[in-house]
Parts: C-alpha cells; structure tokens; sequence
C-alpha cells in the first residue's frame, strides 16, 4: 500500500488525500448495526437503495470499504438481484404487472397506455424525472388485475381510461407541489 493510502487511512485511489467527506452519513446507523454481520450485505443495500433511490458506484464502493468487502462481490451481489437499481428512477416508480393473470386481462394495454401518455418506454425516466416505468413479473394481486404499483400504492382493474386519471393525478399533484415550493423560495 502506498504512503499516501495509509497517511489518509481508507485506503482509496480516490485522490482526495484525506479530505473525503462521507456523502452517504444516512447509511451510518446501518452500517454500524450490519457491517460485520455475515450474510448482511443484502439488507444493508436494500437499505442503502431505499435512502439513496439507487446504488451509485460511489455508494456500492463505500459499503464495499465499511462492510471490508470487495467491490466486485457488493456489485456482483446487487447486479444478481433484479430489485437493485443502478440509475436514478423517477418520483413516482411505477412497477407494471406482467404476470399471466395481468397479461391475460390486458396489461400490455395498460403498458401501451403508460408509455403513450408519459411518451416513455420500459425502463425509462419522463424527461421531467417524475415517472420511471417497469415491468416486473408479477406483484401477487392476481385478483386485481392488471394491477400496477406507484410507489406503495397498488392500483387494479385497469383500463387505459383509469390509467391515465391515475397519471394525470399525480402529475397535477407534482406540479402544485412544484408550484408552491417556488412561491415559498
């Protein structure tokens, strides 16, 4: 190791010459209660993908150092696991069922729907950084579908007509809440 890696103790090529700040002080009661913990590291990035939104390199390579693990092992744990995500997502996640149940009963119109409305596609973020759609293979409402979650919210039975009210709902909501935070600045 390097003089310079040990005169600044973290060991890091990051160039800052001891000087790092930690951006990620939010992930330190996790990673205090879990760091030596075998067997933790999916819980401390499911913890870290909640606080953050997703795991930037700069985030997993700091688990990696805190959790004295190595990079490659944190990010081949997060790649493994379809629920990590590796770019920003939108305001509203929303996970559309593609499940046999909702595709059945039309999810894949509902999808058409979404992504005409939003003018997005699966797996992209509108341009404005308010949506972000996903397919994810089924959300276990079987009884309700197609059923689609945004955020913790679980919508079912939906039609193109529903879809869009629901989008068009959040998006007003948004936009009032853009409106009165620049009046307040």
């Amino acid at each position: 190791m390097s003089q310079e890696k040990l005169e600044h103790g973290h060991g890091c090529d990051c160039g800052c010459h001891g000087e790092q700040t930690n951006p990620f002080t939010e992930l330190n009661p996790v990673l205090d209660r879990y760091a030596d913990i075998p067997g933790s590291l999916i819980s401390i990035l499911q913890k870290a993908q909640e606080l953050y939104g997703f795991l930037s390199v700069e985030l997993m390579r700091h688990i990696a150092l805190e959790t004295h693990t190595s990079i490659a092992k944190v990010y081949g744990v997060a790649t493994f696991y379809t629920q990590f995500r590796f770019e920003p997502v939108g305001k509203y996640l929303i996970m559309l069922c593609q499940g046999t149940a909702c595709h059945v009963n039309g999810s894949k119109m509902v999808e058409e729907a979404i992504m005409d409305y939003l003018d997005i596609k699966e797996g992209e973020t509108t341009t404005d950084g308010l949506f972000t759609l996903n397919n994810v293979a089924c959300l276990g409402c079987c009884s309700l579908s197609p059923v689609m979650m945004i955020n913790d919210d679980t919508y079912g039975q939906l039609t193109k007509d529903k879809v869009t009210h629901i989008l068009s709902e959040l998006k007003e909501k948004a936009d009032s809440l853009q409106t009165a935070q620049e009046v307040t600045a």
